[in-house]
This record gives C-alpha cells, structure tokens and sequence, in this order.
C-alpha cells in the first residue's frame, strides 16, 4: 500500500554550500473511485483514509447522506493487468434502495489534488440541495477568540506536515473549541472528504455543532463541502473565493477568511460570530 512519505535525493544550497541528501516528501498517488462497480472520479490524493476520502466525496456528491446509505467500501483486487491490487482503486456500495443521483452517472471526472472540481460541467452542477439546510440547524455562537486559537491548534496536531512541509490539513472543532478530528492531504478537498467521511462512517452526520478549519484558501468547493456536511462554520487561515462568498450567503454558511492570530474577516453569516457591537458598524 502506498506511504504517506516517500525519500529523494535533493541537492541543498544553504548559503553558498552545496550537499546532497535524502528529503522527505510528501507522496501522491491517483485514487480510482467507483460507485457500485462503475468508475466515477480520480483525484490525486496522499495515500491513507482512503475509505473516508470515497464516503466523503459521496457526500458532497449528494449521494450519501447518513451511514446507512453506505453498504461497504473495499480496495479492487486485480486492478492492474496482471491482477495484483495496487491499493489505488475503491468501490463504494450503496445500500439497496438508495436513489443515485443522475450527475454522478453522467460523467466520469478527473479532479487534481488542488482543485475538487474538475471537470464540472458547470457551476449549477455543482450546486446540489443539501440535505440539511445550514439555515435551519440550532444557533451555533462562536467567539472571535475562540476562532483565533484554532490554527494554532490545527498546526501542532499536523505530523506529516512537520516532516515534508507540503500537506493541507483540514479540522473539526466543537462550537466550544473542541479538537474532533484533523486529517492531512496534499489536496485541501481531500483532507475535507477525508473528515466528512469518517464522520459518515461514524454515523455523525449532519455535522450542526461543528466549526470546519482549513490550512489554506476557502475556494467554493471547501464551501459546498462544509454546507452538504451541515457544518455552519467554515474558517481558512487565507483568502475566500468570490464564489465561496457567495455561496455562503445564499446557503447560511458563516464564512470567515484570513484566520491570524487575532485578524480575520468574516465574509458572510456574521450572526453566528459574537462580534462586539462597536466593531459591526460601518
């Protein structure tokens, strides 16, 4: 099965002296999905949490909404030519009886480790009817403090990044500041799917009390990731999207962007954030 890491050499100029030594780097691998035996999507993924990673596409995709929907999940044996299991291709089984979606059967999509939807046809497509209207879930107040501790929290639970220096990270916290799970990818939706489709294995679906932290950008497929979730708060340590923005208001979603230290800008769903009333004029 693939690593996490892998080891190249790499030449090291540091100040004028030149040395040759083994760096460790992050590793990236095509993952297959296939939904009940069909082929659907490849993403480049870091490989680990590869079951998670399949059940949280799904989820995104509108096809999965609660564990039961989900039959099994196994590695394809005999995937390469000449049979032997490469650990680079899932199936996903839907419990009989679950509705499929037309989109996902429509299309077979390659999506990169940085972009989650490639290969949209557009963006209407893209735009699917959560199951749990963010709008409608119980009052989440999350403090400006609270928001501010957690990329430090995020960083320091970060172990591949310490070694390799090129993952994303993706957090859910509890709306009390909670760690609940932090999961690595060298794509920023992947670490998402990753944490959404444990929750669905967990049977934690919608995720109604939890805050969503990404290391890198809010690009509008993280937005619609935490919104098919039912997650109402989704914080990134950099900028917004215009589309994540207005995403988020159409849908609810508190939308907080730029996350340092005691800075950022709420870009939408500010009700939610405990702001002072002082700050919210002008």
């Amino acid at each position: 099965m693939g690593r996490v890491t892998e080891r190249r050499k790499v030449i090291r100029v540091r100040d004028g002296a030149v040395s040759a030594r083994p760096d460790t780097l992050v590793a990236e691998e095509p993952l297959e999905i296939r939904l009940n035996g069909k082929p659907l999507a490849i993403t480049m993924r870091t490989p680990g949490d590869d079951f998670a990673l399949a059940a949280g596409f799904l989820v995104s995709e509108g096809v999965l909404t609660e564990q039961a929907d989900l039959q099994n999940i196994v590695y394809c044996a005999g995937a390469t030519v000449d049979g032997s299991n490469t650990y680079n291709v899932v199936d996903v089984r839907t419990t009989p009886g679950v509705r499929i979606p037309d989109i996902t059967l429509e299309r077979n999509v390659y999506t990169t480790s940085s972009c989650g939807l490639c290969g949209k046809a557009s963006l209407d497509a893209v735009r699917t009817t959560a199951r749990w209207p963010i709008a409608d879930t119980p009052p989440v107040r999350v403090t400006p403090e609270l928001l501010a501790d957690l990329p430090d929290r995020l960083r320091a639970s970060q172990r591949v990044f310490d070694r390799t220096g090129g993952l994303h990270a993706a957090a859910l916290f509890t709306e009390d500041g909670e760690l609940v799970d932090v999961r690595e990818d060298v794509g920023r939706h992947n670490a998402v799917d990753k944490l959404v489709g444990r929750a669905l294995q967990n049977g934690d679906l919608p995720l109604s009390r939890s805050v969503l932290l990404v290391s890198g950008r809010a690009s509008f497929e993280l937005a619609q990731k935490a919104v098919m979730a039912g997650i109402p708060v989704l914080a990134a340590v950099s900028a917004p999207s215009s589309l994540a923005v207005d995403l988020a208001a159409e849908t609810g979603l508190t939308l907080v962007g730029f996350l340092r230290g005691s800075s950022m800008n709420v870009y939408a769903g500010e009700d939610r954030v405990a702001l002072r009333a002082a700050a919210a004029q002008g």
